[in-house]
């Protein structure tokens, strides 16, 4: 694999926050590899392990998509009318690269806006990537783990971190 720079992953994930901030969720949906895994493991075992523990969400890229098509609906009464999100990222840093696969870590805040109701969700996030024959990246494994203790006062996670 030609590895991208950091420069290239940290424009690939600010792409990422932005399609998330905009609601463009079908193209969100379209980074992930066909093999592609999102994972949010509950706030109190962030390196849990699927198979063992109960996360808040766990999709394949099959569920990848329809998340972003049920997101999209009027009827997603969870998001209708739609949140205003601001994702920030930073502290990005490639932590492994090997024939095919690359490791990526950053940090994020989530700002959610809905209503007169207004939550912070932050955390950091683990990806694995890689580069397809074009040149892009598209993202095997995002892991996005809460820097809190409970999902409160948010009480639920309906958006994408």
């Amino acid at each position: 694999m030609n590895a991208p720079s950091i420069n290239a992953v940290s424009e690939f994930l600010y792409y990422e926050a932005h399609l998330l901030d905009t609601w463009q969720l079908r193209e969100w949906a379209d980074l992930f590899a066909d093999d592609g895994v999102y994972l949010v493991p509950p706030p109190s075992e962030p390196e849990g392990d699927p198979s063992h523990t109960l996360f808040l969400i766990y999709d394949d890229r099959d569920r990848i998509r329809e998340r972003a098509i049920r997101l999209m609906k009027n009827t997603a009464h969870a998001e209708f009318p739609k949140s205003v999100t601001t994702h920030l990222i930073s502290n990005i840093a490639i932590t492994a690269v090997d024939a095919e696969r690359l490791s990526v870590r950053s940090t994020f805040v989530v700002y959610r806006a809905r209503g007169a109701k207004f939550d912070v969700f932050p955390g950091h996030s683990r990806y694995e990537m890689s580069t397809n024959v074009q040149g892009g990246i598209k993202i095997h494994s995002k892991r996005a783990m809460l820097g809190i203790e409970a999902l409160r006062p948010q009480d639920k996670l309906t958006i994408i971190l």
